[in-house]
């Protein structure tokens, strides 16, 4: 797959903040029109865009809550149409519960699968859809290679977009490549200072967090790397080989 000027633009969802934020510049960087989704973070997302448009690179923002697959399809369109033409999705988007196995019901089930699994799903199939080649790399998370029981939902949504994420680089072969990023701790919870992180990180093999600069660079990698497709690329220190370490 070679891709074109054409389409050349990339839609990061949850772009307007924090590590999704991260990616939309480092998209913008690598020579690429970025458009950036939010929900609720518009002014976020408009000054993101306004500071991509400034370095030379066009940017957009389509606001939607990626409720449902039509409400998914819908923004998909939008993004296609404000950008004449996607090559890239970035799944970014996601929800996070501390929930332990007692408290997993269906209703926390429902609102970690929901997110973090099902919008980028219908997202994917979308894109693939419309476009006539391009690149999709989902956001993951570095538990997917550990039994976490603090928060069995969201690793269990993870661990189903993980899987996901290979059985769609077989099916979306050769016109589109499917890849993963899974990142370590790189932000503290929101309002929370970064000794907040480095107290609740755990053990991390290399000493050092990776910070959202360098979970975009993975990203930005896998975008452009052609022979690439089905790989999940942990940025975590190393902390994935711990195992179940939490």
């Amino acid at each position: 797959m070679k891709e074109t000027e054409a389409y050349k633009a990339a839609l990061v969802t949850g772009g307007a903040v924090r590590v999704g934020a991260a990616i939309a510049r480092a998209l913008a960087v690598s020579g690429r029109d970025v458009v950036i989704h939010c929900r609720t973070s518009r002014p976020q997302a408009d000054a993101l865009a306004e500071e991509i448009r400034a370095g030379g690179r066009q940017a957009w923002v389509v606001q939607a809550d990626l409720n449902g697959e039509s409400a998914c399809q819908a923004a998909l369109d939008a993004a296609w149409e404000v950008s004449g033409g996607l090559g890239i999705l970035v799944n970014n988007a996601a929800a996070f519960a501390k929930q332990a196995m007692a408290e997993a019901d269906a209703d926390a089930l429902a609102g970690q699968f929901g997110p973090n699994f099902e919008t980028p799903y219908h997202l994917t199939r979308a894109f693939c859809s419309r476009a006539p080649e391009g690149a999709v790399v989902n956001l993951l998370d570095r538990r997917i290679a550990s039994n976490d029981p603090t928060c069995i939902p969201y690793l269990l949504s993870k661990q189903a977009l993980a899987g996901f994420t290979k059985a769609a680089a077989v099916a979306y072969a050769p016109r589109f490549r499917i890849n993963g990023v899974a990142p370590g701790p790189a932000l503290p919870p929101p309002g929370e200072p970064d000794s907040h992180l480095l107290e609740k990180a755990g053990r991390i093999p290399l000493e050092r967090r990776c910070p959202p600069e360098e979970v975009a660079e993975a990203v930005v990698f896998l975008c452009g790397a052609p022979g690439v497709t089905g790989q999940i690329l942990f940025v975590d220190g190393g902390q994935h080989l711990l195992g179940n370490g939490v």
